[in-house]
């Protein structure tokens, strides 16, 4: 129940859905009862040979089941006396309709509140989660999947709504409905009643039993969905090099290996799950047996008439689906709870990026950024290490180096996407940590290597949801980065969805949406993560004319595999196995001959 008492918290403000949900589940109640109450006289009418007893004297005011069956037979009397049999059915009749026409609204009406406050409570779930992912550092998304979070974030909350939230409307309303009805069940016979109420706990220990073993198979079933649209994601994003390498098979293989094991788990599971109902329905079966033979011997001793008896059998019935409801529920929660765990797994993951009390607010920098004998690892594996690194503004600065030398770590640094586990960064003094995120990252223009593209307009993509984006300064910022001639050939222009990763582009394209994205943006600090190395020749030449733009009167730290790119920079940093082994501008490195002569030379360049 821990789980289910985290998952209420999201029911907010209680006091809008539980009032209203519990008047009208209580007058739904109230005339379900009544109309099964009216089999009483109904049957005396139809088989009684004297009738209905006609109560003389109007019953005193009580606020009690006796008082309104007093006055209910009172009136009954006087219309039977006065009208005859038929017209006083007739009476019952009409009674027993607008008690069930009753019951039926108000039975509407407490569902529309518990869809309120299910959707209202789902809504709250998944903003929060969302919010909960896309705010967790750079360290949480390498250890964990991506088809997991996925999985989470879609069908655990879904599983959630399926299980937990309709298994809480059943647990939130049944038991009030069996607890009525045993109130009127004991009015009519407590012996009948409390014979029966014995048979109970034997249900319910079967049932949570068969809970228990839901819950187990519940982990391994969620784990092997994250599992399938992992691999399906890879898939999609990686078809080119599967299709190409003819690797079909292979991957279409994993994929059967996966699928049949999360489908002979969730046989199981659903077999057992769907053993509930029947089960249920078979103690219910047997508890009936035992009442009407209990019941029927009540009869044969003058104990209880026979309309009295008939009508209990009726209100009995109607506790049994209530009653299989709940056990239903309990079973189907448990498969809910899985996936609440998950959740909550998520929810709790501690925040490793984070803004100290009182972080202070900066508008931009003045004097330097500097690296002071900074240091990173990768849980015990050193990525960065004494590295000392001062940029001025205005200063352009070239990291280069092998293929995990530590060159995009170091300008994820300075992002904070991590925090350094050595040595401190200082931007005009001040240690990053003290600088909240929001206001550093508003420094910093990044341009990756992939440019992220969304599926979404070109307008949104350059202006990244800035409020009160005006199209002129779109238009500049696209103009500068040599993009708004293709963007204006484009069906709507700049109102154009770019498609699924902005598939509707080119590598080029793309990449100089990216480009106006920081123009518009306007940092002072850009961080330019091996833009143009993904390139044809055409395509660099336009990037490279427009990086050139973005450049100017920019802090610069620029990450190139090109080296041809970074000549005319100001500093060159040169590293090996996360350590500065070089720095210099370019004729200085060449003539020292050291390993960026040797990455020159290799790309034949001089």
């Amino acid at each position: 129940m821990y789980h289910l008492k985290r998952l209420l918290a999201y029911i907010r403000p209680v006091h809008h859905y539980l009032p209203e949900y519990i008047f009208y589940t209580f007058l739904a109640i109230i005339f379900g009862i009544v109309n099964f109450t009216m089999l009483i006289p109904l049957l005396n009418l139809l088989f009684s040979t004297d009738g209905i007893p006609e109560t003389v004297v109007q019953p005193t005011f009580s606020l009690s089941i006796s008082y309104f069956s007093d006055l209910f037979n009172y009136y009954l009397g006087s219309f039977a006396a006065e009208k005859g049999k038929l017209y006083a059915m007739a009476f019952v009749c009409i009674v027993i309709a607008s008690a069930t026409l009753l019951a039926n609204i108000f039975r509407y009406l407490s569902t529309r509140v518990l869809v309120r406050l299910k959707l209202n409570m789902l809504q709250r779930l998944r903003n929060h989660l969302y919010e909960k992912v896309s705010g967790q550092s750079m360290v949480w998304f390498n250890k964990n999947r991506k088809g997991d979070v996925i999985s989470t974030m879609t069908n655990d909350v879904q599983e959630i709504e399926f299980s937990v939230i309709s298994s809480f409307q059943t647990l939130l309303r049944d038991p009030f409905v069996i607890i009525a009805y045993f109130i009127t069940l004991f009015y009519i016979s407590p012996a009948l009643t409390f014979f029966t109420i014995l048979f109970f706990p034997i249900s319910g220990l079967i049932i949570a039993t068969l809970a228990k073993q839901l819950k187990k198979k519940g982990y391994f079933s969620q784990e092997m969905l994250g599992r399938i649209l992992q691999h399906t994601d890879e898939t999609i994003s990686g078809i080119r090099v599967i299709q190409s390498f003819r690797a079909i098979g292979v991957f279409r293989e994993r994929f059967q290996n996966i699928n049949s094991q999360f489908t002979s788990n969730s046989k199981a599971l659903f077999n057992q799950r769907e053993l509930a109902s029947p089960l249920s329905e078979l103690l219910g079966v047997i508890v009936v047996v035992v009442v009407v033979m209990y019941g029927g011997n009540l009869v044969l001793k003058n104990e209880l008439t026979g309309s009295l008896f008939i009508t209990y059998l009726a209100l009995y019935s109607q506790i049994l689906q209530p009653a299989k409801n709940i056990t239903s529920a309990i079973s189907n929660m448990q498969k809910g709870f899985v996936s609440a765990e998950r959740i909550f797994a998520i929810l709790d993951e501690p925040d490793a990026i984070l803004d100290v009390n009182k972080a202070k607010e900066i508008q931009g920098f003045n004097s330097s950024i500097e690296f002071k004998n900074v240091g990173f690892a990768y849980g015990e594996k050193d990525v960065l290490s004494h590295i000392n690194l001062t940029l001025k503004p205005g200063q352009s600065v070239a990291l280069v180096g092998k293929s995990g030398s530590g060159k995009s770590t170091l300008s994820d640094l300075l992002l904070r996407f991590y925090d350094v586990t050595e040595g401190e960064i200082l931007i005009d003094g001040l240690n990053m940590r003290s600088i909240s995120i929001e206001s550093l990252r508003k420094l910093t223009g990044l341009v990756n290597q992939d440019p992220i593209i969304f599926n979404d307009t070109v307008f949104n993509n350059i202006t990244m949801g800035a409020e009160n984006a005006q199209m002129d300064a779109v238009v500049d910022a696209a103009k500068h980065a040599f993009a708004d001639d293709f963007i204006r050939e484009l069906e709507n222009g700049y109102d154009t969805i770019l498609g699924d990763r902005g598939n509707r582009l080119s590598g080029g394209q793309k990449q100089r949406i990216a480009i106006a994205r920081a123009l518009f943006l306007n940092p002072p600090i850009l961080i330019l993560d091996e833009a143009t190395s993904a390139l044809d020749t055409e395509s660099e030449k336009l990037v490279q004319d427009a990086l050139s733009v973005l450049m100017e009167n920019r802090t610069s730290l620029v990450i190139a595999h090109r080296l041809s790119t970074i000549r005319h920079c100001d500093e060159i940093i040169v590293l090996d196995q996360g350590k500065i082994i070089e720095r210099g501008t370019h004729e200085s490195l060449i003539l020292a001959n050291g390993l960026y002569k040797k990455l020159c030379d290799l790309q034949e360049f001089r």
